[in-house]
């Protein structure tokens, strides 16, 4: 199955960010791929970087957004993994993904489980953590375990998606520097940030797709300096070997085949859903075992 992810920067307004993704969508489904990954929040800025109740407003369009990528879907005959700004009433917001299928129907969605809240990635002010769980998403092309960015530093997430029959882990994410970072603390958060996903790819024998935005954007409260998204999506095979990445500077879209048989001929071999010690596991449901 040939797979597309899209790294882009953000354009100043949602129509002429939306206006170029739907422009790359076109270009990766002439190219022949099935599934297309955006990358999170791809509509806007991630305005996350203060906190400013106007950007609610953002979340008013969620219908609108909705039946317009349904639509994109459907022209291109593709699935699309898309990352929207959901409001399910006034004061209760979400952070979700809506995986569409090849006919413009919705196949399922996903609300962001673990929120962060850090200097310039205040997602707790905006988002509230998802209800739906980790349920993997059956399309056409595959049963895709959809989580959404701070989702990917935890093995649990990946883990329980793949014990649900999850055949792809997706990560549609915004991560990026401070440019006030030393250079050996950017590299260790980039390298980190690749280890982890392709530690769940390993971990689970399951490819893994993370599609990461690019890019300077200025913090509009001029409280933070802004971030600098450092790109690098990537996709990567049941054994966590790279197929693809991009670099952290440019646009772009990525082409991979993935090959669902991959992962049975891999877990014959490292049979770890096999030796798993669940009786053992009771800890897992403890915030720290000290008692």
């Amino acid at each position: 199955m040939k797979t597309a992810l899209i790294q882009q920067k953000y354009y100043g307004s949602k129509e002429t960010t939306i206006q170029e993704t739907v422009s790359k969508i076109n270009e990766a489904a002439q190219h022949g791929a099935k599934l297309i990954v955006l990358q999170e929040l791809h509509q806007n800025e991630y305005f996350c970087q203060s906190e400013d109740t106007q950007f609610f407003d953002y979340a008013s369009d969620f219908n609108e957004d909705v039946l317009f990528w349904a639509e994109v879907a459907k022209k291109n005959h593709v699935v699309l993994v898309t990352s929207l700004f959901e409001k399910r009433t006034a004061g209760l917001y979400h952070n979700t993904a809506v995986v569409f299928e090849k006919d413009g129907s919705i196949a399922g969605k996903y609300r962001k489980m673990h929120i962060p809240d850090d200097p310039g990635f205040y997602e707790k002010f905006y988002f509230t953590p998802g209800d739906l769980g980790f349920e993997p998403i059956q399309t056409s092309v595959g049963k895709l375990g959809v989580l959404i960015c701070w989702d990917q530093w935890y093995p649990e997430a990946a883990r329980i998606m793949t014990l649900k029959g999850a055949e792809i882990l997706i990560y549609p994410t915004a991560i990026g520097w401070f440019d006030t970072d030393s250079s050996e603390e950017k590299e260790r958060q980039l390298e980190s940030w690749v280890t982890i996903q392709r530690s769940h790819a390993i971990a689970n024998a399951i490819p893994v797709i993370s599609c990461n935005r690019v890019g300077f954007e200025a913090d509009s409260s001029g409280i933070m300096a802004g971030t600098r998204f450092w790109g690098n999506s990537f996709i990567c095979g049941a054994q966590g070997e790279m197929l693809t990445q991009a670099d952290s500077k440019n646009e772009s879209i990525l082409y991979a085949e993935i090959v669902h048989k991959r992962t049975k001929e891999v877990r014959d071999i490292w049979p770890f859903l096999r030796d798993r010690r669940i009786e053992n596991y009771n800890c897992l449901l403890k915030r720290y075992c000290d008692s």
